[in-house]
């Protein structure tokens, strides 16, 4: 018996060989055997959230930025249904997640079926894997699966849960050290045939998608773009995946379709897609008369009525990017300089909209005000709202995910903790969450977590009262206005309650003040913006369609 252990303490100890930093949660009853066992980690940290959602959300964005697989706790029952919106948020935004419950004793219980509910089975459909423990010496090898599984492309959620006798009992097991796996190279004959259509187009385009976010895939696409001369798009998760100041990007395909950069998209003879995921809308959309289509990603294409790819190049994207630039003609001069005119059409356009320094804040200038208070490697968090269109269409990323956002499950409240984590990974680093007033709200209370934690991050809140991105949809469809506004508190009192630092924009002039001042003053802060989307409807469902269209 001197050498078991109680099998909460092997759950950490398995945790520990995975390389976890961090564990987010709100722990209940059904947790504290796991709970003690790590507090005696001198590896692991408890990062205490006021809502499940909250920890989810800081999980999955860690998971974003490194690689490795974030982890966050809840107990049974209501714990658990709190998890769901942030299990899924990380499931198909593609963020490797290990989400850990508990639960009643399974082997003898007295309590009835009190706030029990099957969770595993719950998280079975949102999960890429969902495991009940049944006894402490299976916890090395279902850690170690959970971790390979949530890592492994396309990154995603797991789940484990751990009842309560389970994690009490004794075990002699010990932890499985993590194994080494390299994803599979693309066929050479594949790559052979992508060659030869880039070399035998005149107006190629490559469109970059959320599956090519990733360090070596950046590299390797850079090297690409400057043998081959080739103008690029971005779907609105792969922004900053290559620096938007290249003379090549065509813009951002936020919109479904009827943008400047769709119309360069429609010009093409040559579509390379890389890492195309069918969580976002298209970029395109394909037809019998449409251009030759290149899928490049690490799995086939998902095919269906306006996506049917002629070649798929499959395999890890940076190496397969890096055969096609091998293989690939050098050309002195990109061949698409008609393709370019849309970009510049798309500039011209924007730049009136973006000098409008009406107040309420007008969103396009309001971008601008952002990106040029932020440095180079400043990282802005986005919440989900109308206002994500403006960012994605005219916010210019620099580098890799420095603009985060999410267009998979789209959820509000994610920005502010998302966020939080970017300010905790990288404390050297200007971080600033970008909400709306409604999804502020949702997960509002992690501004007591973020002043706890000490952290230096400027939350922006753009105010109009209403649930702004259905009620631009109501208008488009030709509904009356209806259901869709509120009342809001007094943000800077409310964010002085935590011990945060409130601001509220008065003027165009002012928000320049402030943002410079958040940004170079320690601690957290909040700013009240009002904003003025009157116009939304008439620019990014008519104007620029109509404009586009002529060109």
């Amino acid at each position: 018996m001197t050498n078991t252990k109680k099998a909460s303490d092997l759950f950490i100890e398995c945790l520990e060989a995975e390389g976890v930093e961090y564990i987010f949660g709100v722990p209940g009853e059904e947790n504290l055997d796991f709970l003690e066992s790590l507090s005696n980690s001198d590896q692991i940290k408890l990062v205490l959230t006021r809502h499940e959602q909250g920890a989810g959300f800081m999980a999955a964005t860690y998971g974003r930025h490194t690689g490795k697989t974030g982890v966050f706790l809840a107990t049974l029952g209501p714990g658990a249904t709190n998890m769901v919106t942030a299990i899924a948020y990380s499931q198909l935004g593609g963020m490797p997640t290990l989400a850990i419950t508990g639960q009643k004793p399974i082997k003898k219980s007295k309590q009835g079926r009190f706030q029990i509910l099957d969770v595993v089975d719950m998280m079975g459909p949102i999960t890429k894997y969902a495991y009940q423990l049944h006894a402490g010496d299976n916890i090395p090898s279902r850690v170690r699966e959970a971790f390979r599984l949530a890592e492994e492309e396309k990154p995603g959620a797991t789940h484990l849960e751990l009842p309560e006798d389970i994690a009490e009992e004794q075990t002699d097991s010990v932890p499985i050290a993590r194994s080494v796996a390299r994803r599979p190279s693309a066929e050479v004959k594949a790559v052979r045939m992508a060659v030869e259509a880039l070399d035998a187009a005149q107006r190629p385009v490559l469109v970059i998608g959320a599956g090519a976010n990733r360090k070596m895939t950046s590299n390797m696409l850079g090297e690409f773009i400057e043998k081959v001369q080739i103008p690029f798009v971005t779907t609105q998760m792969g922004k900053g995946v290559i620096d938007e100041r290249h003379p090549l990007f065509l813009g951002c395909a936020a919109l479904s379709a009827g943008d400047f950069c769709h119309r360069a998209i429609e010009d093409a003879d040559l579509i390379i897609n890389v890492g195309h995921d069918v969580i976002e809308k298209p970029p395109f959309f394909m037809n019998d008369s449409s251009a030759t289509v290149i899928h490049v990603s690490t799995k086939t294409a998902e095919v269906d009525p306006v996506y049917f790819p002629q070649i798929e190049v499959i395999g890890d994207i940076a190496n397969a990017i890096w055969q096609i630039k091998e293989g690939a003609t050098m050309r002195d001069g990109c061949l698409c300089d008609r393709m370019l005119k849309y970009r510049a059409a798309e500039v011209a356009h924007s730049k009136p909209l973006e000098a409008d320094n009406r107040f309420p804040i007008f969103p396009p200038h309001l971008v601008r005000q952002v990106r040029d208070s932020m440095p180079n490697d400043g990282i802005i968090c986005l919440d989900n709202g109308v206002y994500k269109i403006w960012f994605a269409r005219n916010y210019t990323a620099y580098l890799p995910n420095t603009v985060l956002l999410d267009n998979a499950l789209a959820t509000m409240g994610a920005g502010l903790p998302s966020a939080m984590m970017s300010a905790m990974l990288y404390p050297d680093r200007k971080v600033m969450a970008i909400c709306g007033d409604g999804g502020f709200m949702m997960n509002s209370q992690e501004m007591e977590t973020a002043v706890r934690l000490g952290l230096n991050m400027t939350v922006l809140i753009l105010r109009d009262d209403a649930y702004g991105m259905i009620r631009w949809k109501q208008a488009n469809m030709g509904f009356k206005d209806y259901g869709l506004t509120y009342g809001n508190p007094d943000f800077v009192k409310y964010a002085e309650s935590y011990g945060a630092h409130g601001h509220r924009v008065t003027s165009s002039e002012h928000l320049t003040d402030v943002l410079a001042h958040t940004r170079d003053t320690p601690g957290v802060h909040l700013i009240d913006c009002p904003v003025d989307y009157s116009e939304n409807d008439h620019i990014l469902n008519h104007e620029i369609k109509e404009l586009s269209a002529k060109l």
